[in-house]
């Protein structure tokens, strides 16, 4: 240990400060003694009463339906074998932490110091009232698969042994997207098994059930083949016994399609490798040291898929894909066991979702901006924020489908909305924004298309159906980066304003220009410099919008703002009654949406300017079904900087909209932090009219300080970022920060078609 930093890092992580890696927290106030005597003596015996007439209300007034066991002998632990109980705890207690970090599950793990089957069986299941479910982990074989059996016949709560399923359904689902991508079917090819544990049979049952023909897989132990001349094979062993055919495993490799290894490190040569079949696949899933390394398989085969253990290579059979889920879905229908369907559901949308194009923010973890489904893509990674919403639906469904839901679900889309917001990863606007856009699909054309993110976008709003996108640019460009990227965009047209490819193209070209020089002709436009600023894709764009060929049009992603900005203003123009087109950025917080203006039009403002501004804010936060509570910040509160330029700025504008919305909750001028904490505004400043609210609309006094604002939010915190939002204009043009993500974008389209409705 002296000579590796890491493993006495990994001794100070989990010694240093509170020991071990998860504590227990109140989830309900307990501030004073009121609180005490509702939590215990003697408010605690009304739920106790309820619970003993009706047990169901169990999962209404305790922690049980979100509590799931974490339990083992530590007979089997991964990579150290038999260390017994004690040992074992922080790997359970890790589980533990994967759980409420994955799936925002509680957890207890549990040690039990035995060996006896019938004595864990019995411990376990005197504690079916506590627990909403039971992960068993780390259990030696062939007991784990008694014991499971035992346990799932005998218990009214979900019950599963991660080390057998875990990598059988994440295994499966790599198996489906590997042979997808090099065209085999899957009742033909020959299986290659390393390993006859628990997780090499349970994955074997699963490739069973998604295909793999049972008489097309050799498996192999520490002994040689597992085969029917053999005495010595457990039952569990004995029902994948073939007919003995190979000395070792070097020889029924060859000709192979794939290789499955759950055994152990550098077992598994590179001539091994060479002499599979064309297009091997190599799952060589032993940790910490693969069966046979990376490396060493695809300089053997360049042609192979080949999977690991490891998070530092590609395609990663990693447990925690599936059982956060599995549990999260059982736990939400109140699942009376994960059965093999659920499982099944899994492994479906596990294969599915690797086929969808890539987060932004696993590109960024990865360092690696161009993941897409291929050889070094067919499994999900475990840092995708989407695998919440695509497994533990699919699960519930399933569990419902096959009769064991004691809860059904009744409303997908608010489900999903549920699990999102379990993570802190999506926000109840995201959804309102989506909702809101899917009631009237409009025409949305993008005048930079030729981006890979907006690509992505753009597949995410043709599949939720969020909007009708138009691309425009270079055709062979766009083309070329969708098939790259694999990304799927049948039907959406794509039109590049500098290359017509036809006569309408043609003819709406000249139609453009003619609406432009009568636009502008008294700008100082010609005609000639009408037609030459048509083939822009931001003229081409807002005239599209102008004309009525679309409904809204995004920009700016590549382009600077003005360049946007400018076109969008000369021929969509303001709004009639609106004086200051401005900017506006959300910030997803913890507490909700913020709403920051103006962020990216406006230099200098008079207190008229500011009071607008302010009310074209409040519409647009309506509009997304949120009551704006605002205030006017800069760095004076009430007066109490007499002069200064800003601070009288924003004194004579709060007068200006109290004298017209005396109703507003609204106030200022006031420093931010004021605006931001209730219990400090209330008590310097109780006559305040947003006393008792925290704001979530901050009107800034210049660009300057917006924009420098949200940028340092979004630069130093867990914030999501949409905008800038332009209002104020006749018809919807809204821009797109420079680096803007996938959701970003999603989210941007979606305000531009509510806006487009209006």
């Amino acid at each position: 240990m002296e000579n590796n930093p890491f493993l006495q890092a990994a001794l100070d992580y989990h010694s240093e400060g509170r020991p071990g890696k998860i504590e227990v927290i109140p989830t309900k106030e307990t501030a004073n003694q009121r609180h005490l005597s509702l939590a215990y003596s003697p408010g605690v015996a009304q739920p106790c009463l309820e619970i003993a007439k009706h047990p169901e209300d169990v999962y209404k007034y305790t922690a049980k339906g979100n509590l799931v066991a974490v339990i083992t002998n530590g007979t089997a632990v991964l990579g150290l074998g038999n260390i017994g109980a004690a040992a074992s705890k922080p790997v359970m207690e890790g589980k533990g932490l994967l759980f409420k970090i994955y799936a925002d599950i509680d957890c207890f793990d549990l040690e039990l110091d035995t060996t006896d089957i019938d004595d864990f069986v019995k411990m376990v299941k005197m504690l079916e009232p506590t627990f909403g479910g039971v992960n068993l982990e780390d259990i030696a074989a062939p007991d784990c698969f008694t014991i499971e059996a035992r346990l799932k016949a005998e218990m009214n709560i979900p019950v599963m042994h991660d080390d057998q399923h875990g990598t059988a359904i994440i295994s499966a689902a790599a198996l489906l997207n590997a042979l997808e991508l090099v065209g085999k079917k899957i009742e033909d090819v020959r299986v290659v098994v390393s390993g006859a544990g628990a997780a090499a049979i349970s994955c074997i049952r699963m490739w069973e059930k998604i295909g793999v023909e049972k008489k097309n897989i050799t498996m192999f132990d520490i002994v040689g083949q597992v085969a029917t001349n053999r005495d010595d094979l457990s039952e569990f062993q004995a029902a994948f016994a073939n007919k003995y055919q190979y000395a070792n495993i070097g020889e029924a490799m060859h000709g192979a399609d794939v290789f499955l290894g759950l055994s152990a490190g550098n077992i598994i040569s590179q001539d091994m490798v060479r002499s599979m079949a064309n297009d091997p696949i190599v799952f060589a899933l032993a940790n910490p040291t693969p069966e046979i390394s990376y490396e060493k398989a695809t300089e053997a085969r360049p042609d192979c898929l080949v999977a690991t253990g490891r998070s530092d290579y590609p395609n990663q059979v990693n447990n925690v894909l599936g059982f956060p889920y599995i549990f999260r879905g059982a736990l939400d229908v109140r699942a009376t066991e994960i059965n093999e369907e659920m499982k099944m559901g899994a492994v479906y949308a596990l294969a599915e979702l690797a086929k969808k194009p890539v987060p932004d923010i696993v590109n960024m973890a990865y360092n690696n901006v161009n993941l897409k489904f291929g050889k070094d893509y067919f499994i999900p990674k475990p840092v995708d924020p989407r695998l919440i919403t695509a497994l533990a639906p699919a699960v519930a469904k399933a569990a419902m489908d096959s009769d064991v839901a004691q809860r059904p679900i009744e409303d997908w889309e608010a489900y999903k909305a549920e699990l999102a917001l379990r993570l802190g990863k999506g926000h109840i606007l995201s959804k309102v924004i989506e909702s809101k856009a899917k009631q009237d699909i409009k025409k949305v054309v993008f005048a930079d298309a030729q981006n890979v993110s907006l690509l992505k976008a753009v597949q995410v709003i043709v599949e939720e159906k969020i909007a009708a996108p138009i691309l425009l640019g270079d055709r062979s460009l766009i083309e070329s980066l969708l098939q790259e990227y694999h990304i799927q965009l049948p039907n959406v047209p794509i039109i590049d304003p500098r290359k017509p490819i036809n006569e309408a193209e043609e003819q709406r070209i000249l139609k453009y220009g003619e609406l432009l020089y009568q636009l502008r002709k008294r700008k100082g436009y010609t005609y000639e410099e009408a037609l030459y600023h048509v083939r822009s894709r931001s003229h081409y764009g807002a005239l599209m919008v102008e004309n009525g060929d679309a409904d809204a049009m995004i920009g700016g992603l590549t382009k600077r703002f003005p360049t946007t900005i400018r076109p969008a203003l000369q021929i969509v123009g303001a709004r009639k009654g609106v004086k200051k087109v401005a900017g506006m950025h959300i910030l997803m917080t913890r507490f909700g949406p913020m709403f920051i203006a103006d962020t990216t039009v406006n230099h200098h403002l008079s207190p008229e300017d500011v009071a607008n501004i302010t009310e074209l804010v409040a519409d647009e936060v309506r509009r997304l079904d949120i009551e704006p509570k605002i205030a006017l910040v800069t760095y004076s509160n009430f007066g109490s900087v007499p002069s200064g330029e800003s601070a009288l700025l924003m004194r004579q504008a709060t007068a200006i909209l109290h004298e017209r919305h005396p109703d507003w909750i609204l106030d200022g001028e006031m420093q931010a932090h004021m605006a931001l904490q209730p219990e400090i505004l209330k008590q310097f400043f109780p006559f305040s009219k947003l006393n008792g609210h925290r704001a979530n609309t901050l009107i800034f006094p210049n660009l300057s300080a917006a924009n420098i604002a949200y940028n340092l939010i979004e630069s130093i915190s867990d914030v999501d970022v949409i905008g800038p939002i332009l209002l104020g204009l006749n018809k919807p043009i809204h821009l797109l920060q420079l680096g803007a993500s996938v959701r970003q974008i999603v989210d941007m389209v979606g305000i531009a078609a509510i806006h487009a409705q209006k």
